[in-house]
């Protein structure tokens, strides 16, 4: 039975990206299990590993949100709040599973939560490094209880577009970086990479964009972040386009991480399909077979209105402690 209480108290933690370490401490101290292991990411956040025997199964998610945080408040059929599917929805799941394997008198299962999956999966880059191995991995991400059979890949750049300053009334003399950066857009939007039979288009969006000229001076710069979801077809002509474009054209380009495309571990009788969102799934090297799957819908994924039915999280307990029997 999914302990209400402990949820509401994991939706009143702001754990935004950077800020996971209450949250982490306060799980330590909440959440039994035989074996608790704690890891340092690095970055002052921390990766937990809770521990039932000697883990073949394991069942994983990230204890970061994006921001801003929204307050958690309950509904009839529904928890709302930052978080409540994506993704202290699937560690409520996730942990009440465990806890009901465990009261089977079951064992062979961990629960490994994770920092910084929304900003570069820099808890789970991590935990690759370290020697622990297990045979499955089941990721706990809102897919409406769908498993998962592929993803996209992503690939991101930092890009600086550079100008000359100069009075607006006069730019035959000067360069607007701006302008640089439109005609680049343009080029981007008449470029068709291939489709995907399981992935479907390749996609991309810009962010980070900062060009702080006055409104009467040409830009000297402009910096933004590219990020795109690729497919089995494009995630390597993706990489050679924008190597192509940009060489010559006076635009740095700086490819600063991703993962590729990647298919997933399903079993028959449990409805499945590809998805087009990102996980910590390709950078855990330490497991043979991955599994991804979860309570909660994308679609209110990192919006305000995000919530989770109850229902689901009721369904994706009997579904996780169903994956751990056909491991």
């Amino acid at each position: 039975m999914i302990d209400y209480n402990l949820f509401e108290d994991i939706l009143g933690f702001d754990s935004t990206s950077g800020k996971e370490r209450p949250l982490a401490e306060f799980l330590v101290k909440r959440l039994q299990a035989p074996k608790v292991e704690t890891f340092e990411v690095g970055d002052d956040t921390l990766n937990l590993l809770f521990s039932w025997g000697t883990p073949r199964v394991v069942f994983c998610t990230h204890m970061d949100t994006v921001p801003p945080y929204i307050a958690p408040h309950f509904e009839a059929d529904k928890v709302c709040g930052r978080g409540s599917c994506d993704a202290k929805g699937q560690i409520i799941a996730l942990y009440t599973a465990c806890c009901e394997l465990a009261a089977a008198g079951r064992e062979g299962f961990g629960l490994l939560l994770l920092s910084g999956e929304e900003t570069g999966s820099w808890g789970a880059k991590a935990f690759a490094k370290l020697p622990f191995k297990a045979d499955l991995l089941v990721i706990g991400e809102p897919t409406e209880n769908k498993m998962i059979s592929a993803s996209k890949g992503t690939k991101a750049y930092e890009l600086v577009f550079k100008g000359e300053a100069f009075h607006s009334g006069y730019p035959q003399f000067g360069s607007s970086a701006v302008e640089k950066f439109v005609d680049f857009v343009n080029a981007l939007r008449t470029k068709y990479f291939p489709f995907d039979d399981v992935l479907g288009d390749t996609t991309y969006n810009i962010g980070k964009l900062v060009s702080d000229n006055p409104q009467n001076i040409l830009s000297p710069e402009l910096r933004c972040r590219l990020y795109f979801r690729t497919t089995f077809a494009s995630d390597g002509p993706v990489h050679e386009w924008m190597m192509r474009e940009v060489a010559g054209s006076g635009i740095s380009v700086e490819y600063v991480g991703g993962d590729i495309p990647a298919s997933y571990t399903t079993f028959p009788g449990f409805p499945a399909g590809p998805a087009s969102f990102g996980s910590d799934a390709p950078h855990l090297l330490n497991f043979r077979r991955k599994i991804i799957c979860g309570p909660g819908s994308i679609r209110f994924a990192h919006r305000a209105d995000e919530h989770i039915l109850t229902a689901d999280l009721e369904t994706a307990v009997s579904n996780y402690v169903r994956f751990f029997e056909l491991a």
